[in-house]
């Protein structure tokens, strides 16, 4: 993402918004029943599933650190951002929180003092949460392990450390909603799309941003700042648009990581395995069955046909690719999935990003360890064996045999993205 935020007319709006931002702290809070945050065993084993739907562990959680207890970094274009103590400790935590607290950071985005959150925190999702679910998560947080651990500060630059631009942000992006069921769909789509655009908050990867950082496009794909992968399109049958898989297949991937079709690795490979594995069948169908509604909005492309300088490069990689590769991978390029997949007709190969392909080849990696995949094969590293050149001939092969015939990667794309961090 380029480095160009319109600060000037991001301070502008946020100077024409200084009187929106003086909103009673209980707008849009609906007080609820104690029973429905109460500590019963049946609230918090409903809490606990929904903090696995919506994956809050993977931001609350330093690595190696106690559960909840904050201090993972987020690095974003902005600056740094660091996840918040939610363990129910009074001074650190959300122990002095109220059920109507917890529902105000959730649904409109502001701490228990009145202060805005960063939007890092997904409440532009998570505001269609319900008030039942948000009291459910409420109630199982109250009973996970308190943690002193001090919440550390942000570390973003001005003007974006400033409130002020934060109302800015919001005034121009974010207005609190409700999830409305569309009767005519019937009650798994409707669950489908809840999870989905909601506590699963998929729009939050699956969309391009804009320079302010604000979703721009629903589920239709963009790159991940800063850690350089490419969520692809849910609405697009070339990127990983679902409309012609079969519901059994969308919910194995998502189940295990691993399907006939496809593979997930990346920063798909840990939602998998840290929230979606965990997910009842029946959610998990629900989810399938809204990802293959969506309509395809992808733009007709046209198939890339080769010229001879590229047939030259396609030529070296095929090379390359019979010395690397096709033991697994096999010389019609069909895989021998699960285990090896296919690449012949693979959209992770032939989408118009070749980032995520470049990183696979470059850094390797696993698909998720899963309760339905406990032995993942992985995909190994060939930095250290090919040279950017190299990489690129291997890449713009697969991405022009066996049927594929998508553009071809340059040494530049391959040296841009060889090195980014896998977190």
């Amino acid at each position: 993402m380029k480095k160009r935020y319109l600060v000037p007319a991001l301070i502008a709006a946020g100077a024409a918004a200084a009187v929106a931002i003086a909103w009673p702290r209980d707008q849009f809070i609906a007080a609820s029943s104690p029973a429905a945050w109460a500590g019963t065993q049946d609230n918090v084993a409903r809490g606990a599933y929904l903090a696995k739907a919506g994956d809050c562990m993977a931001c609350h959680t330093a690595r190696g650190g106690q559960a909840y207890a904050g201090g993972r970094a987020i690095d974003t274009p902005f600056g740094k951002l660091t996840a918040p103590n939610i363990t129910p400790d009074q001074a650190n935590g959300i122990g002095a929180w109220s059920a109507d607290d917890f529902w105000g950071a959730l649904h409109n985005g502001k701490s228990r003092d009145g202060r805005m959150l960063y939007p890092a925190f997904p409440y532009p999702n998570y505001t269609r949460v319900s008030r039942a679910d948000s009291d459910a998560l409420y109630a199982f947080l109250r009973t996970v392990p308190a943690s002193a651990r001090a919440n550390d500060a942000h570390a973003l630059r001005f003007p974006y450390n400033q409130q002020l631009s934060l109302a800015a942000w919001r005034l121009l992006y974010f207005k609190p909603a409700a999830f409305v069921e569309t009767p005519a769909r019937g009650a798994e789509w409707n669950r489908g799309a809840y999870l989905v655009e909601g506590l699963g908050h998929c729009a939050a990867c699956h969309s391009s941003r804009n320079t302010l950082g604000a979703p721009s496009d629903g589920l239709a794909g963009g790159l991940i700042p800063v850690i350089g992968w490419y969520a692809p399109s849910l609405t697009s049958d070339a990127e990983a648009g679902l409309g012609s898989w079969e519901v059994p297949h969308i919910v194995q991937l998502l189940r295990t990581g691993i399907s006939p079709r496809a593979t997930v690795m990346g920063p798909m490979a840990e939602v998998v395995q840290e929230s979606l594995q965990h997910l009842a069948v029946a959610d998990v169908t629900a989810m399938a069955v809204y990802l293959k509604s969506l309509p395809d909005t992808a733009a007709r492309r046209e198939k890339f046909v080769p010229g001879p300088e590229t047939e030259q490069v396609i030529a070296a990689g095929k090379k390359l690719y019979e010395a690397h590769c096709v033991d697994c991978h096999g010389g019609d390029g069909k895989g021998l999935p699960p285990a090896y997949p296919p690449l012949a007709g693979n959209r992770a190969i032939t989408m118009d990003s070749s980032v995520n392909a470049i990183r696979s080849v470059m850094n390797g990696g696993f698909p998720p360890g899963t309760t339905g995949n406990p032995k993942p094969y992985g995909m190994p590293p060939f930095s250290h064996v090919l040279d950017d050149a190299e990489a690129a001939a291997l890449l713009t092969y697969l991405r022009s045999s066996w049927g594929n015939r998508a553009a071809p990667v340059t040494p530049g794309e391959v040296n841009k993205y060889r090195a980014v961090p896998l977190d």
